[in-house]
């Protein structure tokens, strides 16, 4: 039943039950946001003060005692990178496993996905560090790739799917290869599930906590690790620690209001078919 051809006492009770829902997924952003603009005093009162004269000074700290700007930049390009790299290789793989229906991998790329990310995080620095790689780029770009790739790969295999094959087979007969075919009639159909699987690849590697706090230093401290300076044994600052969720989170939520329709798009491909 539609909302408009509720009765009026459903109607309310409607607009109370998504009024209710959305308070409490949005509450705990919209104390931080808040809390990001009051001083340490005004945080700890007791009752809670929502009239408040507002100040900017933990903005200022943010940037200008912790270097978040240098953070913000190494999460930026490292995220890039491993979305990226998950990009040259999961896209090929994953037309693979719809075109030749090669279960196995699917499979394989699957479990990859699905075992936690902990087991394989002393592996990883073992040999991170034998290779003198700990605290640069190339490390985390390589290990949040284990992240984005299986997401890219498990996307692209329903999208790919859906492709008709005549247009492969058409490509073919105008004298394609299956390389030429896939990156010049396959590649650019495929642009809403390219989009998505980037896009959510990208958030992956934005939010990684685990494998960027034991595999960065100094030079390459992405955000996560970074919002950690505002803990110590002795005092929290809340204000900062405010400010700097509200500096990681919105890129997050301005990407994500921009692009949820190609999101929705590419994550509904290949539900329906026939």
């Amino acid at each position: 039943m539609r909302q408009g051809k509720l009765p009026p006492l459903g109607r309310v009770l409607y607009v109370f039950v998504v009024a209710f829902m959305f308070s409490i997924f949005l509450f705990p952003f919209l104390w931080m946001i808040l809390s990001s603009f009051k001083t340490q005093v005004d945080i700890m009162s007791v009752p809670p003060s929502f009239i408040f004269k507002p100040t900017l000074q933990n903005y200022a700290s943010v940037f200008a005692d912790h270097d978040f700007g240098q953070y913000m930049f190494n999460s930026f390009y490292i995220a890039v990178g491993s979305t990226a790299a998950g990009l040259l290789l999961g896209l090929p793989a994953s037309f693979t496993i719809a075109r030749y229906k090669q279960q196995g991998l699917a499979f394989a790329i699957l479990v990859a996905r699905i075992v936690p990310g902990i087991t394989m995080l002393i592996p990883w620095f073992m040999i991170f560090s034998q290779l003198k790689l700990v605290d640069t780029p190339v490390a985390l770009i390589l290990t949040h790739m284990l992240v984005t790739m299986p997401f890219i790969v498990w996307v692209m295999i329903s999208f790919f799917e859906g492709i008709p094959q005549d247009l492969i087979d058409a490509a073919r007969v105008d004298g394609c290869t299956e390389q030429s075919a896939f990156l010049r009639v396959v590649l650019p159909i495929s642009g809403p599930g390219i989009i998505t699987g980037s896009i959510m690849a990208f958030l992956f590697s934005w939010n990684n906590f685990m494998f960027s706090n034991i595999l960065t230093g100094m030079r390459t401290k992405t955000l996560p690790v970074a919002i950690f300076n505002f803990l110590s044994y002795t005092e929290i600052d809340w204000g900062g620690l405010m400010a700097a969720s509200v500096i990681i989170t919105m890129p997050i939520i301005i990407l994500t209001l921009f692009t949820q329709k190609y999101i929705v798009r590419g994550l509904t491909a290949g539900a329906v078919k026939g």
